[in-house]
């Protein structure tokens, strides 16, 4: 599958995909509505990508303005492919950080250190999202920046709550969900 950015700064350029068939990428159409419920990004927001696989969303963050976004996956082959189209776009450690673990740990730590993000975005694996939200739910909550919002992408049918946190939005494409959640 082929993705390319959709808009700011690298508009139109191409996202390699890991092969395979565990990685399983938003589409454009998503990502574009996505981006377009969100609203403008400035260079005050970080970004937390968790279960990044291509690093599409984050680096569409970044191209439309976020400054700095930190990407997260546990497949050594996603996060190369990630470390690929960052270098691609020449988009160096100043403005992303690439990490490979597992999400609970990544947002454990980053608890620890008291890290907030202004901007989270979660899309596991679609059979592990009720799982996994309820084992993020209070770590998100407590990295997630006044103000921000978290937005996560699940299967229509079994979707990905996060019960602590307000839903501000939700959207339907095909078998996917798009839920966003303020602080």
């Amino acid at each position: 599958m082929s993705l390319r950015v959709i808009a700011g700064q690298w508009r139109g350029r191409r996202l390699q995909t890991p092969p395979g068939a565990h990685t399983r990428p938003t589409s454009d159409r998503v990502r574009e509505a996505v981006f377009s419920m969100l609203g403008p990004l400035d260079e005050d927001i970080r970004v937390l990508d968790l279960f990044a696989g291509t690093g599409a969303m984050g680096i569409e963050a970044l191209s439309r303005g976020a400054g700095h976004a930190v990407f997260c996956d546990e497949d050594r082959r996603a996060v190369d492919v990630i470390r690929g189209n960052l270098a691609a776009l020449d988009a160096g450690p100043a403005v992303a950080t690439v990490l490979r673990g597992d999400a609970r740990t990544v947002v454990r730590d980053a608890r620890t250190r008291q890290d907030t993000y202004d901007l989270i975005f979660l899309d596991p694996p679609y059979e592990l999202a009720e799982e996994l939200g309820e084992a993020l739910q209070d770590d998100v909550a407590a990295i997630l920046a006044a103000g921000g919002r978290v937005l996560t992408e699940s299967g229509r049918r079994r979707p990905m709550d996060l019960e602590g946190l307000p839903m501000s939005k939700e959207r339907r494409y095909g078998t996917t969900l798009i839920r966003i959640h303020s602080a």
